[in-house]
């Protein structure tokens, strides 16, 4: 008989009332605010009256603190890098213990009420359950299934040491389950794995989409968009590790430039991650230097920059147990920027994306860059899935659709902030946008209007 873990109660009695409740955020595989999610929940209960504290790992040149926006950052310094299993147990020892630390200053400076962990590793549990005897809550934002991320890595382990570290990976994830007052998960494949495997009460566990901004992630005009003749721009933008499946994008190049002799026809990898390095040599070796770019780390300007002029965005992940069930942001960033994509036929890409991207089979090399060359010659197939993706995107996937759900889990374990305390933030469509400067470097977006559901001159990303 299926046994659930006893349900987590909150416990506000415990503490005194305040207005404005602290709650502390830690991430240990991305620096804030590069971790788009993150950012954007930080921001959500800033907006709902909340003081927000998060602790991560700096980014090259990062201070150890900073205040944006009034969220206040805390950063320490990554582990040191070293291959191998033995490598992973440092980084998560290591950034355990400067977590622990920097939360016991920030607990002096200002007691927390909950803490959210959000994964890779499920390592956190171990500190929620420090701080438990202060009343403090935990809430688990579920980014990753680590143990179908290893089964997607290296297969069913066969070995000893593999299934011991596979068994380590469930026993992890069970510890953090168990000890979350509440689970925020990023799909209802997520969900399913809650509630079945880690035996949570359906009622404990929240559904929270990643999903973009799309008042702020829009196309903005490109002079490179409009030159006559310039060649087509496909990109991919994310982590860069072994099981996001980024050599497709280099072979989809190869055959195209090599193979089928297209001189029009560039591609922009944005992002980084375990396998950057293996990838530049790769590109080399495929003779591809000359048409393929790196950028490393990608901010939001640089974003938008390279969104705003690519013609086709590529999303190569392959089918694997951690794939199929993962939302992955680049999807919907892509329509955001009304770009066109093409897919490996994936179970919650299908659920992102709808009819506005091309799938196809899973690994089929050759209908994937069919579908690439399809996209490239058809300039109004490009336009017309385009402007379905935008309406998807702001329909249907925005972030701000999901912001009352996420600040509900918080106002249930606190008992809600003071919404005296909390700035007005009225919601706008695409037309409150038309005016004045609304990027953060002074540039206007193209006019995209829902109702218009994007007029084909604001897509000419190809012809002039």
């Amino acid at each position: 008989m299926l046994k659930l873990a006893p349900r987590a109660r909150g416990r506000r009695d415990q503490r005194p009332p305040t207005s404005q409740p602290h709650v502390l955020i830690v991430v240990q595989n991305l620096p804030v605010p590069l971790d788009r999610r993150v950012w954007l929940e930080c921001q959500a209960l800033r907006d709902a009256g909340y003081a927000v504290s998060v602790i991560c790992p700096k980014g090259p040149g990062d201070p150890s603190f900073d205040v944006i926006d009034e969220v206040r950052i805390h950063k320490y310094r990554p582990a040191p890098q070293v291959d191998g299993a033995k490598g992973f147990l440092l980084e998560f020892v290591y950034s355990w213990l400067r977590t622990a630390w920097l939360s016991f200053g920030i607990w002096r400076d200002r007691p927390f009420e909950v803490i959210q962990a959000c994964n890779p590793p499920d390592t956190y549990w171990a500190l929620a359950w420090l701080w438990r005897r202060q009343g403090v809550s935990f809430v688990f934002d579920q980014h990753d299934l680590n143990p179908e991320l290893y089964l997607s890595r290296f297969g069913e382990p066969k070995t000893s040491n593999g299934k011991l570290q596979y068994w380590g990976l469930r026993w992890l994830e069970k510890m953090t389950y168990r000890t979350a007052d509440r689970v925020i998960s990023t799909n209802e494949s997520y969900r399913s794995v809650a509630i079945r495997r880690g035996r949570r009460w359906p009622e404990d566990v929240v559904v929270v989409r990643s999903g973009p901004d799309t008042r702020r992630m829009r196309p903005l005009p490109s002079h490179q968009a409009t030159q006559p003749g310039r060649p087509k721009s496909l990109v991919y933008l994310g982590i860069m590790g072994p099981q996001d499946g980024v050599d497709i994008v280099l072979e989809v190049m190869h055959e195209l430039v090599h193979h089928r002799g297209r001189t029009d026809v560039r591609a922009t990898l944005m992002g980084f991650g375990d396998c950057f390095e293996q990838l530049r040599r790769r590109a080399s070796e495929l003779e591809l230097d000359d048409v393929v770019t790196f950028t490393g780390r990608a901010d939001l300007a640089m974003i938008a920059d390279h969104l705003s002029s690519a013609d086709i965005g590529l999303c190569p992940d392959l089918k694997s147990p951690l794939n199929d069930v993962s939302t992955m942001n680049k999807t919907m960033e892509y329509m955001a920027y009304a770009l066109p994509s093409v897919a490996f036929d994936l179970t919650e890409t299908r659920v992102s994306g709808g009819e506005t991207v091309l799938y196809v089979a899973s690994g089929d090399l050759q209908a994937y860059t069919d579908e690439v060359e399809r996209l490239l010659d058809d300039d109004e197939l490009r336009r017309r899935l385009g402007r379905a993706a935008r309406k998807r995107v702001v329909e249907l996937l925005d972030w701000r659709t999901q912001v009352p759900g996420y600040v509900g889990v918080f106002d249930g374990l606190t008992g809600g902030a003071d919404p005296r305390s909390a700035p007005v933030v009225e919601l706008v469509d695409d037309t409150d946008l038309f005016e004045g400067p609304p990027d953060h470097r002074d540039r206007t977006y193209v006019e995209l209007d829902t109702s218009r559901a994007l007029e084909p001159d604001a897509l000419e990303r190809s012809t002039a």
